[in-house]
Order: structure tokens, then C-alpha cells, then sequence
């Protein structure tokens, strides 16, 4: 697992005054890119070099308390699930003043070739770096 920590900013909030719920889901990439930088290269070098990505087939999440302007939230990455060329992040956010949980989500990815935009195998290093933060 690792956590990362992201301030809430001024643009993200909704009329009454809290995170939009799809902005959420932008936390949630910050924090996978975050994950990644525990492989060489970390993310970027997977997109960029690689061309291999990530993109999403499935998001599920439940909203337990608000997120507001100014606030961080603290958002622990874990892998629920490895398939052969997908796997299931976990994030669990809480706000960093009071350690309230603030949602859970869920997010399937597959493994794609960015040139083909076809799924492919997971390599065998993310693999294990997948590996390595199971739940």
C-alpha cells in the first residue's frame, strides 16, 4: 500500500461547498500515478516510453463524509485483484484533519498498448510491483 496526501482546491468544489464527486475520481489518478513511482520510470515512463497504459473499465464508490475547500485527503492505494491483463485499485480516502473516512473506491484497469489501443498481458515487473501492494 502506499498513501498519498492531495489538498483540496478551490475549483473542485461544487455549490455546496464540497469536492464534486467526479473529482474524486481525478484524486484517485494522482494517487495511482503516485503508485506507479515505485517502478523505474513510474508512471510516466510506462506512458510515455512504454506506451502501455491504463485506462479505466469500471469505477465503484461510496462517499462516507465531505471533502471541502482546503482540506487533504489522505488516500491509501492498494490492489484488491490481478487478472491476466487487468487488476482492481483500491483507494480509501480520509480527511487528514480528523482521519474521518471520506469514501471508498474501486477501480478496474487493463493493461493496454497505447500505440494499438488493444489489451495486453500485464509485464511481468508491474505484475509484481502489483504483486507487492496486495490487500
Amino acid at each position: 500500500m502506499i498513501v498519498h496526501e492531495r489538498a483540496v482546491r478551490f475549483e473542485e468544489v461544487d455549490a455546496a461547498g464540497i469536492l464534486f464527486f467526479a473529482r474524486y475520481l481525478g484524486f484517485c489518478h494522482d494517487a495511482m500515478e503516485r503508485f506507479f513511482d515505485g517502478m523505474p520510470g513510474g508512471y510516466v515512463d510506462l506512458i510515455t516510453r512504454r506506451k502501455i497504459g491504463f485506462p479505466a473499465v469500471h469505477v465503484d464508490g461510496d462517499f462516507t463524509a465531505p471533502l471541502r475547500y482546503g482540506d487533504v485527503a489522505r488516500i491509501s492505494v492498494s490492489v484488491a485483484r490481478i487478472g491476466g491483463s487487468s487488476a482492481t485499485l483500491s483507494y480509501a480516502m480520509k480527511r487528514a484533519r480528523d482521519d474521518v473516512d471520506a469514501a471508498t473506491i474501486k477501480h478496474v484497469v487493463v493493461a493496454t498498448d497505447l500505440t494499438t489501443m488493444t489489451k495486453l498481458s500485464l509485464p511481468a515487473d508491474v505484475r509484481a510491483h502489483l504483486e507487492a501492494h496486495v490487500t
